[in-house]
């Protein structure tokens, strides 16, 4: 038997991620990137109904609050995602609700002062507003670090090895969203994983009219099935008899949202009143934006990818992360409860579907602001159950998790030295943060616990996120342990070419601003 030839036995490094069907810049039809816009409102509804389902009810807020909040947060990242996509990044991303805003706004939930109101609805008004002023102050924090380019020169300390698990974890950092919660109704839960795993994947090649239907609307298509399998269960009287809490994951008709969401009502800034502001609580929120920041330079490095683009130059991320700040503060001021973050499951969908259009995504962001005004059609969609996404996000998380194990192909993993770093900080990264939760869930607080709250925020938020210890970890280690000698083997000339916009010459096609406004803001 003749020696395998060396190109037989390995793959070159590429650039850009092949086999998409529509890359960045590229479009379907207008009627397939409606399809698919409609696709991406859909799974970007998860996040937007979880956030408030868990915070208004600690705030002493009703279900009509909960509406309210649902549909300002949807309205706010319909306009987030459209100024993204047209004069941040330019990247296919849309911009969500973030989960590690939950910590420092739980401790606002918890201060004396507001615990101390007894009326239910004023508390959830000042409380509100409290969280309002923190985000108002702590978004400055993203403003001022992407407008002066000081994160487009803190990013020249990242390499391709260093970059593998922040963007690794940034999807397998929210494995706690996925079985975890599929097992809270395994019924509904797993025929959602197995069905969308069999549309998007064993049946990809179905087509009709030369387009892989089953592939390109497996989230919608698998939704529509087991949400009317769901209703079934739930009208036969399958949960009469069970625990709350089973009845609450599984059954379609306990989210209360449609009943309370009112026909028609458009979002405005401050419409819980003028937001008030205390140091400590916007100093904790610094910790969540931060984290925001990290977690959303990981996701746009797997959007950029997922898209068939180059990574995006220092210059382009760093204005990315201004206008993410932008819209924190939009946040703050509609009070949407949360901040902003790149949607790590939509990003996952640009794989699922081998479409990285931009355009499909600023469709998205339209429907969000349309449902999100129109509130009994959007309360119908966020009334599917939460383990519906839960199965969905077992994949498309996975699938920006392996994106980040893709940087792997630009460094030499048979070094010792870049095996150790890889390792730990994968490692750490998953461990540190399930010891904060694990010490949260015993103790009712985090291991920070000193007399300054704003201090214990800090830490407990900033080791709550698992990208953002992996950043810390592989960045350290990456710029101390030998790295003037191993340039080669951490990926560096590589990367070297997209530092800069004018360093690769499709980055032009890929990030330039619309209506010709590069001649005003030339990239750098």
């Amino acid at each position: 038997m003749a020696e395998p030839k060396p190109e037989e036995i390995s793959h070159p490094p590429m650039d850009q991620l092949q086999g998409l069907e529509y890359c960045i810049d590229s479009n379907p039809s207008w009627g397939e990137a409606i399809a698919l816009g409609f696709q991406h409102y859909i799974l970007a509804l998860g996040t937007a109904v979880m956030i408030p389902s868990f915070l208004v009810p600690l705030m002493g807020g009703t279900d009509d609050d909960k509406v309210r909040v649902v549909q300002t947060l949807l309205f706010v990242e319909g306009i987030n995602t459209l100024l993204q996509t047209l004069f941040g990044t330019r990247l296919p991303t849309v911009i969500g609700g973030s989960y590690a805003f939950i910590v420092p706004v739980i401790s606002i939930i918890h201060d004396t002062s507001l615990l101390s109101i007894e009326d239910n609805h004023m508390r959830f008004l000042y409380t509100m507003r409290a969280v309002q002023g923190a985000l108002i102050v702590a978004s400055s924090i993203q403003i001022i670090l992407g407008y002066s380019q000081m994160w487009a020169i803190t990013t020249r300390f990242f390499s391709p090895l260093g970059m593998v698990p922040v963007i690794a974890l940034v999807g397998f950092g929210l494995f706690d969203r996925g079985f975890p919660v599929v097992g809270r109704c395994v019924e509904i839960g797993l025929p959602m994983l197995i069905l969308f795993i069999a549309f998007s994947q064993y049946l990809k090649n179905f087509l009709i009219k030369q387009v892989p239907i089953l592939e390109r609307f497996a989230l919608v298509l698998s939704i529509m099935i087991i949400w009317a399998y769901a209703h079934l269960l739930t009208a036969s009287g399958a949960y009469k008899y069970r625990p709350e809490l089973t009845q609450l994951n599984c059954r379609t008709d306990k989210a209360n949202l449609i009943s309370s969401a009112p026909w028609i009502k458009i979002p405005y800034p401050l419409q819980w009143g003028a937001p008030t502001f205390d140091a400590g609580h916007s100093f904790g929120m610094m910790a969540a934006v931060l984290v925001s920041l990290i977690e959303s330079t990981g996701g746009y490095k797997a959007a950029a990818r997922l898209a068939s683009a180059t990574p995006p130059p220092a210059h382009i991320l760093s204005r990315g992360i201004g206008w993410q700040g932008i819209g924190i503060l939009l946040d703050g001021l509609f009070g949407t409860l949360t901040g902003s973050t790149v949607s790590v499951e939509n990003v996952g969908l640009l794989g699922s579907t081998r479409v990285g259009s931009r355009r499909v995504i600023q469709i998205s962001a339209g429907f969000m602001i349309f449902f999100s005004m129109l509130g009994k059609f959007g309360a119908l969609f966020a009334s599917i159950p939460f383990t519906i996404f839960a199965a969905v996000y077992c994949v498309l998380f996975g699938y920006v998790a392996s994106v980040g194990l893709s940087f792997l192909q630009f460094t030499n993993m048979n070094s010792m030295r870049n095996l150790f770093i890889v390792g730990v900080a994968l490692f750490l990264g998953l461990s540190v943060p399930e010891y904060f939760r694990e010490y949260t869930a015993k103790a009712l607080h985090g291991p920070a616990n000193t007399r300054a709250g704003w201090f214990n925020d800090f830490l407990n938020t900033i080791f709550f996120s698992s990208p953002t210890v992996a950043l810390i970890v592989a960045v350290l280690l990456d710029n101390t342990l030998d790295c003037k000698d191993s340039a080669r083997d951490r990926g560096m000339p590589w990367w070297a070419n997209f530092r800069s916009f004018k360093g690769d010459s499709r980055s032009e096609e890929f990030y330039t601003l619309p209506f010709n406004l590069n001649r005003f803001f030339p990239p750098s």
